[in-house]
């Protein structure tokens, strides 16, 4: 198999005041990834369903992210969810933090070429 990276988008996304990790990376990937229309599958005459998309996130909290929400995000390709600890909570004067979010997300196919 000769997997190869052919594009990272990046965004960032945010919980004003629910202090919720997962909105906060669905906000980030929606940030990355609804500004624009990725065709990759298409132009190396692969299925979309081959496409591997590997998420990155960071927050302050890693286990708060619900791993599954995010990835049911993506309509089609092989999604993994990595999450670290990253991102910023903005203290407020009241109530929660604000929860900030960054992801990186590779698109990655099996070209069928060595590496």
């Amino acid at each position: 198999m000769a997997v190869k990276r052919l594009l990272t988008e990046f965004g960032m996304g945010s919980s004003l005041r629910r202090r919720d990790y997962t909105q906060a990376t669905v906000r980030a990937i929606k940030d990355a990834l609804w500004h624009n229309s990725i065709n990759l599958a298409e132009l190396f005459g692969k299925d979309k369903a081959e496409m591997l998309i590997d998420v990155q996130v960071g927050v302050q909290d890693p286990s708060a992210v619900d791993r599954a929400a995010v990835a049911e995000i993506f309509p089609y390709g092989q999604v993994t969810v990595a999450v670290v600890q990253g991102g910023l909570d903005v203290p407020r004067s009241e109530g929660h933090p604000t929860v900030m979010a960054n992801v990186a997300i590779s698109v990655s196919l099996d070209l069928g070429v060595p590496s």
